[in-house]
């Protein structure tokens, strides 16, 4: 499950064409028609305000550079869900520090594993 997919679809297109069952959240509704569009599966949710019933059963959430102030929130839901959480930030900005760092090919990817939970 992608939070905060804006117009950037990229991640969720290729996670759908490998066979994952992805569902992509934003707040805005023009993103998530454009993503059911692109024939994602999407839903309009606020993260500062989520709708539970969205997120539950989901495998894992990540987000890909979400603003500092969404990371509590996911952090937040993540540990309500009892899922893991990725987050791979905008270089500049700071993550979590209860995340742990992975490098994926040059690819800094912050990590909550839900047995950290």
């Amino acid at each position: 499950m992608e939070v905060g997919v804006g117009f950037n679809f990229k991640a969720a297109l290729k996670l759908k064409e490998l066979g994952f069952d992805i569902l992509v959240v934003d707040w805005n509704p023009k993103a998530v028609e454009t993503a059911k569009g692109l024939k994602l599966n999407a839903v309009v949710d606020d993260i500062f305000n989520p709708r539970l019933e969205i997120y539950s059963g989901a495998s894992a959430i990540y987000s890909i550079r979400p603003t500092p102030e969404m990371m509590p929130y996911l952090i937040k839901l993540a540990r309500t869900i009892k899922a893991p959480l990725y987050i791979i930030p905008f270089s500049t900005d700071s993550t979590p520090k209860r995340m742990k760092l992975e490098n994926y090919k040059g690819l800094a990817i912050y990590k909550l594993e839900a047995k950290d939970i």
